[in-house]
């Protein structure tokens, strides 16, 4: 069998720079160990979970013989979307395999019959722990999972997770500073339900949270800090939208401040989706925040927004970069109508004032403490 293109790969739609790339080590390492495996797999019968940007997903459906109906699951719909265009893109140097493969949620039918599931590690022990779960619930009891990462992102918690809901587990030997762990013989009894609910008091919210939301069912510190100037954000403003929303902190308590306010929450990340929504329901406001699985702003039409919030990640994968935040400013800066309010909290350091200046108008400082800053910015 020739040898997979990996170079043709890219992150598009996700961000792209010098320094972040499609592939690493541990999705060649996964694919070499999972090849016995791979070799011997039927269709539909090999799933792959939280693959970066298509490489386990292609190379893996490149060596099934046959219709190989790959089921797949991506937290980010960047990936999902990258994904897609690798396949495209490689349509005439590998055939068939934009019909190789599915995307499916998180549930049975992603593993029904599945006996060998490819799995890029989570960084969260949460979201490794519903992933794990998943997999031993609904897969066949004759599964292998083929799970790996970068050595610098792994642990030995990851090892403990993956043997609470497998008899058995194989740590492999490092290679290119990547490491891969084989898990058999799934514990269908291990670990709880999805996705987790507590109160918070002090602000009067209920938080749900599914394994790979960040911050889980804690809220952060810039999300607090930014909770305070609620109260001063658009007063006039008849819609809202929580951008990046994670678990829907800001959305659900906007709403339960204002009772005539209509609000969308957005989020590429299918977990802080399904968490997002347990959260309106929680809370009692999901008849008036809509939560929508989305590329930053890409399903929002041009200069129909009056008020936007935004908490925005400042790391990609293990990198410090501020592509993320600067895609989500020119976004929110498209989605504002004119005299509309962009509301953001953001680390000091990072010093994103001149951005917003520039990306989406005149921009103040409206409150600072020892970590974060938080500012308005008003659509030209």
């Amino acid at each position: 069998m020739p040898e997979f293109p990996f170079e043709r790969l890219r992150r598009w739609p996700d961000v792209e720079a010098t320094n972040l790339f499609a592939v690493d080590a541990s999705d060649r390492l996964i694919l070499d160990e999972a090849a016995v495996w791979l070799a011997e797999a039927g269709p539909g019968e090999v799933v792959v979970l939280e693959d970066h940007y298509g490489a386990l997903t292609l190379a893996a459906a490149a060596q099934l013989s046959g219709r190989p109906d790959v089921r797949v699951f991506q937290d980010a719909l960047s990936g999902e979307r990258a994904l897609d265009h690798n396949a495209a893109d490689l349509e005439s140097t590998v055939a068939g395999l934009a019909g190789a493969y599915r995307h499916l949620p998180l549930d049975a039918d992603l593993f029904a019959g599945a006996r060998l599931v490819l799995m890029q590690l989570p960084r969260s022990l949460a979201a490794l722990d519903e992933l794990a779960g998943a997999i031993a619930r609904f897969a066949a009891s004759d599964v292998t999972v083929v799970a790996g990462g970068r050595v610098k992102h792994m642990s030995v918690a990851m090892n403990e997770v993956l043997r609470r809901h497998f008899g058995d587990l194989n740590v492999t030997p490092a290679r290119q500073k990547s490491r891969v762990l084989i898990a058999t013989r799934p514990n269908v009894s291990g670990g709880s339900p999805w996705p987790r609910t507590v109160e918070h008091p002090d602000l009067g919210l209920t938080v749900c949270a599914h394994g790979a939301a960040f911050a889980g069912t804690t809220i952060d510190i810039g999300t607090r800090y930014l909770l305070e100037f609620q109260g001063r954000m658009k007063p006039d403003a008849s819609t809202a939208i929580d951008l990046g929303c994670g678990t829907g902190v800001l959305a659900a308590a906007l709403a339960r401040r204002r009772p005539g306010l209509q609000l969308l929450a957005t989020d590429q990340s299918a977990a802080a989706v399904a968490s997002a929504s347990a959260t309106m329901t929680a809370n009692a406001v999901a008849d008036r925040v809509q939560v929508l699985r989305d590329d930053a702003l890409s399903a929002q039409p041009d200069a129909s927004a009056e008020l936007i919030m935004l908490n925005p990640p400042f790391h990609i994968g293990s990198s410090v970069h501020a592509g993320i935040a600067l895609k989500l400013f020119e976004d929110a800066a498209r989605v504002l109508r004119p005299g509309g309010e962009l509301w953001t909290v953001w680390n000091t350091h990072l010093g994103y004032r001149p951005a917003l200046t520039r990306i989406v108008g005149p921009t103040r400082q409206v409150g600072r403490n020892t970590k974060f800053t938080v500012t308005v910015s008003t659509r030209r």
